[in-house]
């Protein structure tokens, strides 16, 4: 495709030409052909940032050389907010690079293009740069990464932020896309490697790396002066504004500072103009002025709105931004080509391309003569043809489809490889082919025949998010096993008997404290209920907390005892076995529009795999908001459906009903499927035929809210029930669900599991799957908790609308929506709004959904109605009236409808003025803006307990023991219970006490906080420490202590020795290892696994320093002065016993 092209690049400044017949989908072709045959940079102008975003991602599948999106702030003109850190950070790394670029595209809208950026000469005399064998002391690095703006923090998680950790500093640089470790031996910069965020492992070596400032201005006590002394002149005093001006003295930046950004410089502000580098040829797509001049109007608008705002000081636009008319003549300094889609008069410097759309080529996947379509068109196209596939993962597909018409196309790693006429199959990111008729080829998409778009997936690690569960606060109440609740306070070093070591400290009642040594961590468990400040402690000494826990243990038996029989009598229960169709199954499989990201895979294969024995299933399927596990529920209906089995999808509100009813309809579309829906929407003489031709057999798919548990209801042959958002149906219902569908295979899809779902299923009493893979692109939705504020509101909608966006407006009071719907209009009259509730007539609320859907208004005033079932990817702004009276699981659900496409996605929680919320409202506001993370529904669900208690999380009978002993604790003794039976012997706390060997080597053996400095991640090693259960995982954490902080201490060389022993010892029976200036004693569990053989031989080469005390106590009489040699000693006896 790639060949010489048939016009004349402009060159010199001032040149141009203009191409016609520029189709939108044909841009991204023609620009890869001008980036292989200009040698320079090129600078794109598109009149929207959609655009910009699309074509970058298709010109970087095209070609070899960079493309790059220069980003805008995404803020307001004049905003309250600063800009992101990451979006200034790739801003700052593109102005950097920007100079040296030799061949390659910059992407931006003509909004962008318009701000203005720091001088040129600002980012090259404030770059630090470090390289390998460097001399650099620490006091001059710490000085020159604080007036850069850099945060100290405990872990570096983004760019602008630094930790150090003994001789290691790990930063991650404005500008970069990886944090660094940089390891220094007295003051000799040794190495320097990338490490990733989550593993906090290193990767790939680097010999120099350039760290930019954090901020597009300086900070440097010169500028800081400059701005006092422009501030004063320009607002006439400091008075009129005191506030900005104290906080910057200070060292502060308060929010929205970027837009007094030219006081900080002695110079204008420049343009990215001024960053070009010689020979830049500029592309200009069509429509571009008139975006411009409404982008400085807003602007204009916007300042005149501003200054008459006593708390803000604004500068004129002029000085931030450059006018339409002067951006025009600044390209008018560089080579330029002007593209338009319609066919343009033939005069000089013009070209028409002739690219030209492609016919309907849609295959129906199930209709083999769509394919005729598609043949003829290939057969009659006398050029090269190119299928497009979106990744590797999708070749195989479209190779079996092609192949029905006998075509067999080549695979090509890039366009340059199609030398002569044929048909091929690349991976590109485009959206739509086009034809060119001129050049003789056609680019044919997935979308062109499969109509619709396939997208990629980056992993989560599940696990992490589980174990993040546990990480424990000062203040937390804790469950010691011995001694009950207290409160934990943090870590101390403390000496005991001329040992130092590291304890917890543990306070209870009278405000007695426990020190609880490290190697005791198994006997805490953090207290999940209500951690109220006041919470009654035990009194330490006291046998009230003896006999709650005795109790307890009692009450858990007997209940693990129940669940068993539960468990028990479902195994027994005979369920129908389907069959599986390999062929048909897949064949459905091969219609997803998207790819299966590995979770999804696995997933299904736990249900198809369940669904095919010969009992009923019940499954928990947990995954975030639109990580697709609607899909994997679809494929188990099939599987149902092609063995003459019913369906019935049981979902809690209509306008989740109509949604999936939607989704069926369009995922089985080409199968002979009769999918309904049973909901209010529907009327009741349609409702009364619907159930009769159920009963009869003729609907295969029912999909229904509660009107599904309906009397009248008799199943003709049901054999999956799939139950969306478990959370949101009451005990009643559940327990009716239970009854009726005893046989039945139950599916249960949730984002936030509740907590009793969530765990039964840890406890193996319900199976369940995770999926926590996000797509790619995903980003985590920004939330804030803010006081109520108008202004505030204002700015976040309009914020929203100007990037082309909608809003949903939650206020859960249908009997003042009204005058909410005045205040809105009046505040921000420029919005188009609609109401949208629950008790709005059923063709009304649906006609506003489809309005908005179809962007017909771009702000949706509604109840908690659109917590479920809606999928609006254009809907990236959430704002919550009165959030503080929602729960979290159902503030988690409302977050969930926004961030669901690649653009920052915002959650505004308002709230009353914090006087007036209760302090379980104040924490669930807390958790939910600290839950950021894509994924972390199982988070929410655990805090969800933290918050609102334990309850009836496993039944009324079991809330009180809950509440006594914590619900983590009761979960260990629970879960020991449960295994203790299943294995046959009787259950004992003495297992749970004794889950690790008691060692005591009278040698410290701890972390200093000298080495690892951070109490939470000196507390978090621990924990992580004590779960390890083998010696080769121990290695592993080793070498990462190792990476991460330095040369191992004595102290934690000796700690993790310790454990080493610690898992030793486990595995062959050693209770207790205890060292003295007498010798070393050892006790084994009556049940061991030693070598007597082994034990006698080594005891006989030296008998005489060998006592039997009884059949599992001896003891060694030797004094082990040098704690290297002990620790050596014991480890060879240990090897012996085995």
């Amino acid at each position: 495709m790639i060949k010489q092209i048939d016009y004349v690049l402009p060159s010199s400044a001032g040149d141009c030409c203009y191409l016609g017949q520029m189709l939108n989908q044909a841009i991204s072709i023609e620009c890869t052909n001008i980036i292989e045959h200009h040698l320079s940079t090129i600078l794109m102008i598109t009149p929207d940032r959609q655009m910009a975003l699309r074509l970058e991602h298709e010109i970087s599948y095209l070609t070899k050389y960079p493309v790059f999106n220069f980003l805008d702030w995404e803020t307001l003109p004049y905003d309250i907010f600063s800009p992101n850190r990451h979006i200034v950070s790739r801003r700052l790394g593109m102005l950097f690079n920007l100079p040296k670029m030799n061949q390659g595209m910059i992407i931006l809208p003509i909004s962008t293009l318009m701000q203005r950026v720091c001088p040129d000469y600002f980012l090259h005399t404030s770059t630090l740069i470090i390289k390998i064998g460097q001399i650099l002391s620490f006091s001059d690095l710490y000085q020159r990464l604080n007036t850069l703006g850099y945060n100290h923090v405990d872990q570096v998680a983004s760019p602008g932020e630094y930790t150090v950790k003994n001789s290691i500093i790990d930063i991650f640089p404005m500008g970069s896309y990886d944090p660094y470790r940089i390891n220094f031996s007295h003051s000799i910069c040794q190495y320097i490697n990338t490490f990733d965020i989550n593993s906090q492992r290193i990767q790939k070596a680097i010999n120099t790396i350039y760290i930019l400032p954090t901020h597009e201005f300086p900070l440097d006590k010169v500028a800081i002066e400059i701005f006092r002394k422009q501030y004063k002149i320009l607002f006439n005093n400091t008075k009129k504004y005191p506030e900005i001006h104290d906080m910057l003295s200070k060292g502060i930046l308060p929010d929205g500072i970027e837009y007094l950004q030219p006081l900080f410089f002695d110079k204008p502000l420049s343009s990215i103009f001024s960053y070009l580098p010689r020979n830049t040829l500029v592309i200009m797509c069509e429509n571009i002025q008139k975006p411009a001049f409404n982008f400085w109007h807003n602007i204009k608008e916007r300042y005149e709105n501003s200054i008459v705002d006593i708390t803000k000081p604004v500068v004129e636009p002029i000085k931030l931004w450059l006018h339409p008319n002067d951006i025009f003549k600044e390209i008018k300094k560089f080579p330029c080509i002007f593209l338009n889609e319609k066919q343009l008069y033939n005069k000089p410097k013009t070209t028409n391309l002739s690219y030209v759309s492609l016919p309907n080529i849609n295959i129906k996947i199930q209709e083999e003569s769509s394919l005729s379509i598609l043949e003829k068109f290939i057969k009659n196209f006398p050029g090269m043809v190119f299928f497009s596939i979106s990744s590797v993962t999708r070749i195989k597909k479209i190779q079996k489809t092609l192949a029905k018409i006998n075509l067999f196309p080549k695979i090509l790693h890039n366009l340059k490889e199609a030398k002569v006429s044929g048909k091929y199959l690349i991976i590109t990111a485009n959206e739509y082919g086009c034809i060119n008729q001129k050049r003789q080829f056609a680019l044919i998409c997935e979308n062109d025949l499969f109509g619709n778009r396939v997208i990629k997936y980056n992993s989560i690690n599940t696990t992490t998010l589980i174990d993040n569960l546990s990480e424990l606060s000062p203040g937390q109440l804790i469950v010691h096993l011995e001694h009950g609740i207290g409160r934990y306070m943090g870590l101390i070093t403390l000496e005991v008997g001329g040992i130092t070591s590291e304890y917890l400290i543990v306070t209870y009642a009278n405000n007695d404290k426990l020190y609880v040594p490290i190697s005791s961590l198994h006997l805490i468990t953090s207290y999940r209920g209500k951690n109220h400040q006041n919470f009654p402690l035990h009194n330490l000494g006291s046998d009230v907390w003896i006999k709650t826990r005795e109790k307890a243990i009692e009450k858990v038996q007997d209940f693990a005892v129940e669940l068993l029989d539960i468990y028990s009598q479902r195994l027994a229960k005979k369920g129908f076995a389907f069959t599986y169709n390999h062929k048909k199954y897949e064949k459905f499989c091969e219609d997803f529009l998207f790819e299966d990201t590995p979770d999804q895979a696995k997933a299904s294969n736990e249900i198809i795999n369940d669904m095919c024995k010969a009992r009923s299933m019940d499954r928990v399927l947990c995954g975030d908001v639109g990580f697709g596990k609607t899909e994997v529920a679809m494929r188990a209906a099939f599987l149902a459906c092609i063995n003459k089995k019913q369906v019935a999808v049981l979902v809690p509100t209509t306008l989740l009903a109509q949604q999936h009813f939607e989704t069926f309809r369009n995922r089985f579309f080409n199968w002979p499927i009769r999918i309904e829906m049973l909901s209010r929407f529907i009327m009741s003489t349609e409702q009364n035929e619907l159930v009769k031709q159920l009963n009869e057999g003729k609907i295969d798919i029912i999909i229904g809210t509660h009107k599904l548990l309906m009397r009248n209801i008799k199943w003709h042959n049901l054999g999956l029930l799939i139950i969306d958002e478990e959370q949101r149906f009451g005990v009643h219902h559940k327990e009716y669900i239970k009854t009726m569908y005893s046989n039945v295979d139950i599916l249960t899809l949730t984002a936030t599991p509740i907590p009793r779902t969530l765990n039964m299923a840890i406890n193996g009493i319900r199976d369940i799957s995770i999926i926590a893979t996000p797509p790619d692109n995903r980003l985590s939705v920004k939330t804030f908790v803010r006081e109520y504020n108008s202004i505030l509101i204002r700015e976040a909608i309009l914020r929203e609308i100007m990037r082309g966006g909608q809003i949903y407006y939650v206020y859960n009071n249908v009997k003042n929506i009204t005058k909410v719907f005045q205040t809105l209009t009046k505040l921000v009259p420029e919005v188009r709004i609609a109401i949208s509730h629950g008790q709005m007539p059923e063709r009304d609320l649906e006609r506003v959904m489809h309005d908005f859907h179809h962007q017909r208004f771009n702000l949706l005033l509604c109840t908690s109605i659109i917590e479920t079932g809606i999928d609006i990817p254009n809907v990236n702004t959430i704002i919550i009236e009165r959030a503080d009276n929602f729960g979290l699981s159902q503030l988690y659900q409302l977050r969930g409808r926004v961030g669901r496409s690649s653009h920052q996605a915002y959650a505004w929680l308002l709230t009353p003025n914090p006087k007036m919320m209760n302090g379980d409202a104040q924490k669930r506001l807390d958790a939910i803006s600290s839950l950021e993370t894509l994924g972390c529904g199982f988070a929410v669900a655990s805090h969800d307990l933290e918050i609102r208690g334990a309850g009836d999380i496993l039944g009324k009978n079991q809330s009180g023991q809950i509440k006594n002993i914590g619900f983590s604790l009761y979960l260990e003794l629970l879960e020991n219970a449960v295994k203790a039976i299943k294995a046959g012997y009787q259950p004992s706390l003495e297992y749970l006490k004794s889950k690790k060997p008691e060692i005591e080597l009278c040698i410290p053996a701890f972390i200093p906080d000298k080495f690892i400095a951070d109490v939470n991640n000196r507390l978090l090693m621990y924990r992580r420490i004590n779960l390890i259960n083998n010696i080769a995982d121990l290695h592993i954490i080793t070498n990462e202590i190792i990476e991460r902080f330095g040369e191992l201490p004595i102290e934690t060389s000796n700690f993790l020795a310790v454990s080493a022993i610690q898992i030793q010892a486990l595995s062959i029976g050693v209770k207790r290892i205890k060292a003295s200036k007498h010798g070393i004693y050892f006790e084994f569990f009556p049940n061991n696994k030693i070598n007597l053989d082994s034990l006698i031989n080594f005891m006989s080469k030296e008998p005489h320093k060998w006592k039997w005390e009884s059949s599992t106590k001896l003891n060694f009489m030797k004094n082990f002065i040098d704690p290297t040699l002990l620790i050596k000693w014991i480890k060879t006896f240990l090897n012996i016993l085995q």
